[in-house]
């Protein structure tokens, strides 16, 4: 059921512009969408009622030719960030990604790029300029998008899913390393959960 809700919200919001801020306002020509109640970041606790997300294919946005795959990343956490090289905010939170990415991939955490709405000459200048080391997704027309079931109606948005690939964390804005690395880590140190015995 709250896979459905988040599905339906997706599919009636148009991703139209840099998400910063706590309030959905209409900001010249952009629309920034945040979550009911006005929550810019949403955690769904207890890991048993997390939903799983679709597994998330694409192209890779630097390497021509390979497909990226969310079940690449078996049994890890994975953060995904939804992200534009056209997007301000975006471009502020690089360093921080890769800076909670170096810290926690020995920890069995995968960080995974969703570039959207991108000329690929321009996202790949941007991962390059910025020093990013992990894949991207190049998902110009959003195809990839369409499969998450989580409220990803604002660029940029940050998703951590725990090892089992159900939504943990959403960040429906641009995030600091204080922020992201904490929630990272938690998650990355959750234990699997003793089976509902009848």
């Amino acid at each position: 059921m709250l896979s459905l809700l988040f599905l339906g919200i997706a599919t009636l919001l148009v991703i139209a512009g840099c998400g910063t801020g706590d309030d959905a306002v209409a900001q010249g020509e952009n629309f920034e969408f945040v979550s009911p109640g006005g929550k810019t970041e949403i955690f769904y606790d207890p890991p048993s009622e997390r939903g799983k997300v679709s597994d998330l294919t694409g192209p890779d946005l630097v390497a021509d030719g390979k497909t990226i795959n969310l079940t690449d990343f078996e049994g890890e956490v994975v953060v995904i960030n939804v992200w534009g090289s056209w997007c301000g905010p975006c471009r502020g939170e690089a360093a921080a990604l890769e800076e909670v990415y170096a810290d926690t991939k020995d920890s069995g955490v995968a960080f995974l790029g969703i570039d959207f709405r991108d000329r690929k000459d321009s996202a790949r200048d941007f991962v390059t300029d910025r020093a990013v080391t992990y894949p991207s997704i190049y998902d110009y027309d959003g195809r990839t998008l369409s499969k998450l079931t989580t409220p990803t109606s604002v660029v940029p948005t940050t998703l951590v899913l725990d090892r089992q690939h159900r939504a943990a964390a959403v960040f429906l804005k641009a995030v600091t390393a204080d922020e992201l690395q904490p929630v990272v880590e938690r998650i990355a140190a959750e234990t699997p959960e003793t089976p509902d015995i009848p």
